[in-house]
C-alpha cells in the first residue's frame, strides 16, 4: 500500500481530470477513487491510478 495524503490523491486525480484525455471507463475509476476517504490506496487501486496516469502520458 502506498501511503498518500488525501490531498496527494486528489492532486493526482485532478491532474488526470484536467488532462481532458480520459475515456468513460477511466472517468468512472477516478470518480470512485476520488470518493474514498482514506489516506492510502491498496495495491490494486494504486495500480489502476498509475495505469491511467501512464496512458494519459502516452497520449501526449
Amino acid at each position: 500500500m502506498e501511503e498518500l495524503s488525501e490531498e496527494e490523491q486528489s492532486d493526482r486525480i485532478n491532474r488526470l481530470w484536467d488532462s481532458g484525455k480520459l475515456e468513460a471507463a477511466a472517468e468512472a475509476v477516478l470518480k470512485c477513487l476520488g470518493e474514498l476517504k482514506r489516506p492510502y490506496l491498496p495495491e490494486f487501486e494504486e495500480k489502476l491510478l498509475s495505469f491511467i496516469e501512464q496512458e494519459c502520458k502516452a497520449g501526449d
